[in-house]
This record gives structure tokens, C-alpha cells and sequence, in this order.
């Protein structure tokens, strides 16, 4: 049993999550920004050769590499039925309650049959301090009672953190000119992505910020 736990902790990457930054075992700190998508393919040719001529501009501007994260997970569609369910116990017309019943019905069926995917897109905005001490004051992620553990040289944490920022700003500018748009995600969000990253098989629950994008 012990062995098979060390094995588990070794596939883990991440150290520790802290205001909203992601710290690997090998040092470097992350932030990731949840981005939207945009209907290229509706967009006129000029529109197309805009928007990539743009995002060739910002990434010509970047001194450092990024990452992008597609995250696939299946719709958990129970909240929706339940919705239904509610609006057709409200409803009068005895006509609108069948309706809302064979619609409910389809829905189910449809979503046994076929898997009904969200897709939601990540930048991973990463940062590689010089010197970081990480032996001693990090928990493991996954090691509950210690959420507030702290780095061992506060002051050098923020110096760095406040870089890494500053480069989250980059990119949610360049990404907004191109007409992206982004948000941080904060640690409770985080700590749930790296949740499902390494718990594929719960693929039940929201993603983080979706519907606030």
C-alpha cells in the first residue's frame, strides 16, 4: 500500500498552490487563465487573416513560452432536467407539461447514448525564479490539514509572484486584442482542475468559472 501511495505522489507535479499560483516540485510557479473561444470559422476572410496576423503580433512579443490546455470533461445534464422537472410542475397548461415531459425524456435518452462533452480552454502562463527553497514549509497538495502552509522565504514568494503577473498581464492583452477573453483562475478554482486532471474517472460536476467567462 505504501509503495503504491509513493508511486501516486511521484506522478503528481504540483507542490503546493498558493494565492492563486500554481508551484511544481521543480520550482516553477504557474498561473493559469481560463480563455474563451471565438467563431473564426464565422468570420469573413479578412476577419480570419486579422485575427491570426493579430495573435502573430502578441506572440512575437512574448519572452517567454506558454502553454495551452484543452480540458474535455462530460456535461453533467442533472441540474437541467431538474430545472425542467421544476418548470413543469408550475405549469397550468396541461399541453406545455407534456411538452416539457417528451423534451425532458429526449434529453435523457439522447445524453445515455451519446456523451455530451464541455470544452474549455486554459493558457498556462509559466515562471522559473532563479533560487527558490522548496525542502522545507511546502505541503503536498493532496495532504489535507495544510492548505495555509507557507514558502519558507515569504518576501522572495511575492517577488516572484508579482512577476509572474506581470506577465499574466501580457498575455490577457495580447488575448483580449485578438478578441479572447480571460480570466485567472483563483485557488479554489485550481485546486478543482487539478482535482479532475488526476481524477479523470469524476467526470461529474461544473468547471471552474465557465459560465462567468
Amino acid at each position: 500500500m505504501s509503495n503504491s501511495k509513493a508511486a501516486t505522489q511521484d506522478f503528481v507535479s504540483v507542490r503546493d498552490i498558493k494565492e492563486n499560483v500554481v508551484i511544481e516540485k521543480n520550482g516553477q510557479m504557474l498561473m493559469l487563465l481560463l480563455a474563451s473561444s471565438i467563431n473564426f470559422a464565422l468570420k469573413s476572410l479578412d476577419e480570419q487573416r486579422a485575427v491570426l496576423g493579430q495573435f502573430q503580433s502578441f506572440l512575437n512579443t512574448l519572452d517567454f513560452s506558454l502553454q495551452v490546455y484543452v480540458q474535455s470533461r462530460k456535461l453533467n445534464i442533472e441540474p437541467y432536467l431538474e430545472l425542467l422537472s421544476g418548470l413543469q410542475n408550475k405549469q397550468d397548461n396541461e399541453l406545455m407539461q407534456v411538452q416539457l415531459r417528451e423534451y425532458m425524456e429526449f434529453i435523457r435518452t439522447f445524453t445515455t447514448n451519446v456523451d455530451v462533452m464541455s470544452k474549455n480552454f486554459f493558457v498556462v502562463v509559466p515562471y522559473t525564479p532563479s533560487k527558490i527553497n522548496l525542502t522545507k514549509g511546502i505541503t503536498n497538495l493532496f495532504t489535507p490539514g495544510n492548505k495555509n502552509a507557507a514558502l519558507p522565504d515569504e518576501m522572495r514568494f511575492e517577488e516572484h509572484r508579482i512577476q509572474l503577473e506581470q506577465r499574466v498581464g501580457v498575455v490577457t492583452e495580447g488575448l483580449a486584442r485578438v478578441g479572447v477573453r480571460t480570466i485567472t483562475l483563483g485557488t479554489d478554482d485550481l485546486v478543482e482542475l487539478f482535482y479532475h486532471i488526476y481524477n479523470p474517472g469524476d467526470n461529474t460536476g461544473s468547471a471552474p468559472m465557465v459560465d462567468t467567462i
